[in-house]
């Protein structure tokens, strides 16, 4: 039941993003675009995103566990250090110069575009790598 719920969940996430233009690079670097030829479409996609996120987490956050899992899965670290600044910056950086941020990439491979194929494929590549320096950093 979990993953037939999680399928929905995704398609209905999915219709969106597409119908928001968050699939579409150039709506995405006109919107990050503030200083040039900014195109305020997603302001409106961000602004429902963050009111429906606060209203939804205020009333989750009461529960004793998520309704498909037995617990919450939430990051204790809250301390800002120089690899969440330099992650932050190389995302922001990648979503900026592509137009297409990771959610909406993976969507977008349906088109069959081969620029989504190449961004999907460089960020596993990206996660991979880091692994890898990761593991290698705490022999």
């Amino acid at each position: 039941m979990k993953g037939l719920i999680s399928l929905i969940v995704g398609i209905i996430f999915s219709i969106g993003l597409a119908y928001s233009g968050m699939t579409q690079p150039h709506i995405v670097r006109g919107f990050l675009d503030f200083f040039g030829n900014w195109d305020p479409r997603l302001v409106g996609v961000m602004g429902g995103a963050i009111l429906v996120h606060g209203i939804s987490y205020y009333f989750i956050k009461k529960r004793t566990s998520p309704l498909l899992h037995t617990t919450f899965h939430l990051p204790t670290k809250k301390d800002i250090d120089s690899r969440l600044i330099m992650g932050a910056l190389i995302f922001g950086l990648g979503w900026g110069w592509a137009g297409i941020c990771p959610g909406p990439g993976i969507v977008s491979m349906v088109t069959g575009e081969p620029a989504f194929f190449y961004f999907i494929g460089s960020m596993l590549i990206g996660m991979k790598t880091f692994q890898i320096l990761e593991r290698r950093k705490s022999l």
